[in-house]
């Protein structure tokens, strides 16, 4: 298997055919991929991915069902007792200041949005705990306005595509945002979060079994043996992310 030479010398048009060519295979490798949080509109995913910070989507999705059951409302969650809140959430981790941020987030959407998540990223930034990448989730998958998703994953492949070179969530977004189509940014970023928990692992990427080798500079951090590598490919996407 042939990894990609080294990317310095790479014109920005070839960068991005790459980048393009990069999203559509990992389509091809992970036609599942999506997002894995369980939700049924906009503000139980707003809460769902603040809760998701440090904990594994598969734990979030066993909390949210008595959560998502007892408060209905940006008005309930303004009004949640602290404690009944925190005990629901404990197992999330960093619960305190989880339910800090989601009682925060009820009052301010109950004062200044009546009630209803916005659907501006511009607004949704303003909230309590929301960042940009709280923000793109919910923009994506709830009001289908386009959003690059900057997690861990997301952030660790794009600097071994050679695609940024930057760790600040911020340029590296701005960095996926030129290279892409803006109608993909949001299935890029579910895509490349699957890759990034099955294959690209952070510490032993599984390199001999990565179908995106001949488009990657970063081939050969990992094993690059098929048989080694298949070793360490993941079926169970529900890695903290």
């Amino acid at each position: 298997m042939t990894a990609l030479a080294d990317t310095a010398t790479e014109s920005p048009l070839a960068r991005t055919r790459r980048a393009r060519k990069i999203v559509r295979i990992l389509g091809e490798l992970h036609p599942d991929a999506r997002i894995a949080l369980n939700f049924s509109n906009p503000l139980e995913l707003l809460v769902a991915t603040v809760l998701s910070a440090q904990c594994t989507d598969k734990k979030v999705n066993e909390v949210t069902p008595a959560v998502f059951a007892r408060y209905r409302t940006a008005a309930d969650y303004a009004a949640a007792d602290r404690a009944e809140l925190e005990a629901l959430l404990r197992p999330t981790g960093f619960f305190r200041a989880k339910a800090n941020s989601i009682i925060g987030i009820g009052a301010a959407l109950v004062e200044r949005f009546s009630g209803t998540v916005p659907g501006r990223l511009d607004d949704l930034v303003t909230l309590p705990g929301v960042g940009r990448k709280t923000a793109n989730v919910v923009l994506g998958h709830v009001f289908d306005i386009p959003g690059i998703t900057v997690d861990t994953h997301v952030g660790r492949l794009s600097r071994r595509f050679g695609l940024t070179g930057s760790t600040d969530p911020v340029k590296v977004e701005s960095d996926l945002a030129e290279l892409l189509e803006r109608r993909d940014y949001t299935t890029a970023s579910d895509r490349m979060i699957f890759h990034g928990r099955r294959i690209c692992h952070s510490r032993r990427p599984a390199c001999g079994a990565c179908g995106l080798a001949r488009l990657c500079p970063s081939f050969g951090l990992g094993p690059t043996t098929p048989e080694e590598a298949r070793r360490l490919v993941r079926a169970d996407t529900e890695a903290v992310g």
